[in-house]
């Protein structure tokens, strides 16, 4: 085989192996960006599946969201968010008593704003990759006789799932706020 030869079957060979990879990429990257959607997904439908539930008081609201927020959330990156700083000097009990003040914190929020339905929707706009280890899930809370409200949904991966660490409610950071009320 003349070298010529060699060198256009070894640049077929290289350029089918970049595309491969790079299809690869592509496929692994919609995966992660799926998969971060339906974490989102499943929470909003939990949310929704309260709110019909006329019948719950705040309490029971908390009790049956309590579950899911634990599962979708990653509530000791939310809490060292939060904390800051002051975080590294804090000894191991005082940190796992802020993540559960933290959970509480979000659980109740949620039990308080989600009490009620009057034909809401979920609606995922657009689902954004920011990094390998950061997904970002641009969605509106579909109000029938008001205006939508945008919920973005900042998600981190967590082992080999993702979790929420953020929620951007018309454009005001749910983390700021926990920040601001917690003094941090």
């Amino acid at each position: 085989m003349q070298k010529g030869n060699k060198m256009a079957i070894l640049k077929k060979i290289l350029v089918a192996g970049f595309l491969f990879m790079f299809t690869f990429s592509i496929v692994a990257a919609e995966k992660e960006m799926q998969q971060a959607s339906q974490v989102v997904s499943d929470f909003q439908t939990k949310l929704l599946s309260v709110m019909q539930q006329d019948d719950l008081n705040f309490d029971a609201r908390f009790e049956q969201l309590k579950p899911m927020v634990i599962q979708t959330h990653d509530l000791a990156k939310m809490t060292r968010i939060v904390i800051s700083k002051q975080w590294r000097s804090l000894e191991k009990e005082q940190k796992q008593q802020l993540i559960n003040h933290i959970a509480r914190l979000s659980i109740a929020s949620y039990a308080h704003y989600f009490k009620s339905y009057s034909g809401e929707i979920f609606k995922i706009e657009s689902v954004k990759q920011l990094s390998p280890a950061q997904i970002y899930v641009h969605s509106f809370l579909v109000l029938p006789n008001d205006n939508d409200v945008s919920m973005d949904y900042l998600l981190k991966k967590k082992g080999d799932g993702w979790r929420i660490i953020n929620i951007i409610t018309n454009w005001v950071s749910d983390l700021a706020l926990k920040r601001s009320e917690c003094g941090a």
